[in-house]
């Protein structure tokens, strides 16, 4: 894997020390994926460099950026020497590497249905969303197949959810704290409603859920719409 040293350009070796201890993350403002990662400094309270990667300008393909990742993909976060891509696997160091704000329980039942809840939406649900899919799709299909695709996607995905925490919900999906399973809800969530049109009738408690995350600054200072690559 490459190095930090690779993004540090320009700068004396006082500024390189100092750019090295920063985290650095690879972002797109509208990936969910890069959003879960987002949400997770914000409450583990862990400040970083932004670097905006834009995927509808091809940059994820660039040679710089796949030293960082070679399967093209945000989010990447740098850390030091360590690079790490995929979003999971980046929370999962940010829990063993700073363990402020603990994003799992210590209950190994609560623990289990937040990994079930993190496999539904980063397995069954955001791959078969994402942009070269859909891009697949539109090309061997049509255009008009895009959008049925999603939302048969997503609501097959939010039906296991909801049968999932209906029982294991307080204020949050898996009780009154934020855990991991409400990192990766929020982000697909967010994306179904505003991005998808999904009707959010049949799913009573992802709603109650999606309307809660909004309430809470680490939530909604991840917000795609509140990056500094965000489309206007």
């Amino acid at each position: 894997m490459a190095s930090a040293s690779v993004v540090v350009v320009g700068v004396g070796e006082a500024e390189k020390e100092e750019h090295n201890n920063k985290l650095i993350l690879y972002s797109y403002w509208r990936s969910s994926c890069s959003f879960r990662v987002r949400i997770a400094l914000n409450f583990k309270g862990l400040k970083y460099d932004y670097k905006p990667v834009n995927l509808l300008k091809g940059e994820q393909s660039h040679p710089e950026f796949l030293q960082l990742n070679p399967v093209g993909f945000v989010p990447v976060l740098v850390d030091g020497p360590a690079v790490i891509s995929d979003s999971f696997a980046i929370i999962m160091y940010l829990e063993d590497k700073y363990p402020q704000h603990p994003l799992l329980p210590t209950d190994i039942h609560k623990r289990a249905i937040n990994f079930q809840a993190v496999s539904i939406v980063s397995s069954s649900i955001q791959p078969l969303q994402n942009l070269n899919l859909l891009k697949y799709i539109e090309g061997k299909v049509g255009p008009d197949e895009k959008l049925p695709w999603v939302q048969s996607v997503i609501r097959k995905g939010f039906t296991a959810l909801e049968k999932l925490l209906k029982e294991h919900t307080g204020r949050y999906a898996t009780g009154d704290e934020v855990f991991m399973a409400d990192i990766f809800l929020a982000p697909q969530l967010h994306t179904a409603v505003k991005r998808f049109n999904i009707d959010m009738n049949d799913f009573p408690t992802l709603s109650r859920l999606h309307d809660t995350y909004y309430e809470v600054p680490a939530f909604r200072e991840a917000l795609p719409e509140n990056q500094p690559d965000a489309a206007g």
